[in-house]
């Protein structure tokens, strides 16, 4: 590992399992350990059912594992306690989803607004931040769009936008483009490389999307709940 560049996430023996009955569990996770390195985009791929969302909502500190340790820009996030875990989230991690869970009832501008109030920001100051996310992410003009008036492709950008709220050092994808046609899901790909390269951002990202894959710069295969490294 020492001839890498900057790691930002360390993974060591990550291990879940799922009780299916009483008398029987599932193991999803057998001891996965991994790194990820900064400012690059690294995929995660796999068949469908081989645990990479369970994974990667362990890595991000929204679920628990068995055992094991995961550790961001140096700190073990499962030695924090409840309210210090999740401030250290909301401080260094962005989340998108597959379906991009927007706010129906706000428009995409209030959406992105919604996390930066959370942490403490005005709303003059987290709207005038929320508005230069959209610009960012190409939605300007769409800022005062509720989600049912978006696209699905513009939805996902408002999703995009609201991860980056809080400038984290790293997003998480899961199947950031499952749900879009393949325009769309292109759109979404040119953008992360373009957020990597303005903002010096690290995407970890789950997919099998075929197209998504090309631009990882490392490749990871989960199979039968381990990691082997592909490039």
């Amino acid at each position: 590992m020492n001839n890498m560049g900057n790691i930002i996430l360390e993974a060591s023996g990550i291990t879940k399992s799922f009780f299916k009955r009483k008398d029987s569990k599932l193991e999803i996770l057998k001891g996965v350990s991994l790194s990820v390195e900064e400012n690059k985009i690294t995929v995660i791929i796999g068949a469908s059912g081989a645990g990479k969302s369970t994974l990667l909502h362990i890595l991000s500190g929204l679920d628990y594992p068995d055992s094991g340790e995961v550790k961001i820009k140096g700190t073990n996030i499962f030695k924090l306690n409840d309210e210090k875990l999740s401030r250290f989230r909301n401080q260094n991690i962005g989340f998108v989803f597959q379906f991009h869970h927007l706010l129906p009832e706000f428009d995409a501008l209030e959406n992105v607004s919604i996390p930066l109030m959370i942490n403490g920001l005005s709303l003059k100051k987290a709207s005038i931040r929320a508005a230069e996310l959209l610009e960012l992410v190409g939605l300007q003009e769409r800022r005062h769009h509720k989600p049912a008036e978006l696209s699905g492709g513009e939805q996902q950008r408002v999703a995009i936008a609201r991860a980056l709220a809080n400038n984290p050092s790293i997003i998480f994808a899961d199947e950031p483009t499952g749900n879009l046609d393949s325009q769309n899901g292109e759109t979404i790909h040119n953008l992360f490389v373009d957020l990597k390269n303005k903002l010096g951002l690290t995407f970890l990202i789950v997919s099998h999307n075929p197209e998504l894959i090309k631009l990882g710069e490392s490749v990871l295969e989960m199979k039968d709940g381990v990691i082997n490294t592909k490039t």
